[in-house]
């Protein structure tokens, strides 16, 4: 029987796929955390407040936690979560513009069994990747401050040990980068920009990517192929 969650079935992080202890704790602990007031109060004010098209629906309202593969070789790190995607559903891009081109270029990349990620329990399943976000509750105007980014943190460094697997890190847009290089005490740190590749020791590798944010995509500074670059390269280097 699944964990009650404040009145709701905690999202099923793997998929189908058996959790590996350490993961399942860091989920737990994820799910709990109220470091943030600015951020807590934003989160739960949203999933009050609502968009009218969504007004009908129980929203999540709380840190969202990785999800994929805890076998994973690519680990997949984004900025926030949606005040309307993951903040809504409860599962890291999923329900949004930015899930709707990470998740299909994931699965063109053979990372996942579908194309869409739409809701908790829409049978996505993630092979070989995990998917997580820098800073894990909803952010006013998707910008989280330097000390929320680092209230966050522990997360997923602990993440980062518990994928024993990983070899690559893709890295979402200049904040998660800018996250994942101070996590991996990186230095010199190469500027940002989409394609960076960089050594991160331990055998793995850092590969940079353009958010998919909207912002991103209509205006064409990432297509579909660049990002599907991204991940054909994450694939030759594991």
């Amino acid at each position: 029987m699944a964990a009650a969650w404040g009145g709701r079935a905690r999202p099923d992080q793997t998929s189908g796929v058996p959790a590996a202890p350490a993961l399942d704790q860091i989920t737990a602990d994820v799910i709990a955390c109220r470091r943030c007031p600015r951020l807590v109060a934003w989160r739960e004010h949203v999933a009050a407040e609502k968009r009218p098209s969504s007004s009908g629906e129980v929203y999540w309202g709380r840190p969202v936690p990785g999800f994929g593969d805890p076998e994973a070789a690519v680990l997949v790190v984004g900025l926030a979560p949606a005040a309307h995607g993951g903040n809504r559903t409860g599962r890291v891009f999923t329900g949004d513009r930015s899930g709707d081109w990470l998740y299909r270029a994931l699965h063109r990349a053979g990372y996942a069994n579908q194309p869409t990620s739409a809701s908790v329990g829409d049978g996505l399943v993630l092979s070989g990747a995990y998917v997580a976000a820098a800073v894990r509750c909803a952010p006013p105007a998707n910008r989280p401050t330097p000390s929320e980014r680092d209230a966050c943190l522990p997360f997923l460094a602990a993440e980062w040990a518990a994928l024993t697997e990983v070899r690559v890190v893709v890295a979402l847009g200049q904040f998660a980068y800018e996250v994942v290089a101070r996590l991996a005490g990186l230095r010199p740190r190469p500027r940002f920009g989409h394609g960076i590749e960089v050594a991160l020791g331990g055998r793995r590798t850092l590969v940079c990517s353009y958010h998919p944010s909207q912002q991103n995509t209509f205006t064409g500074r990432l297509t579909e192929g660049m990002l599907d670059d991204v991940f054909a390269r994450a694939r030759q280097l594991t």
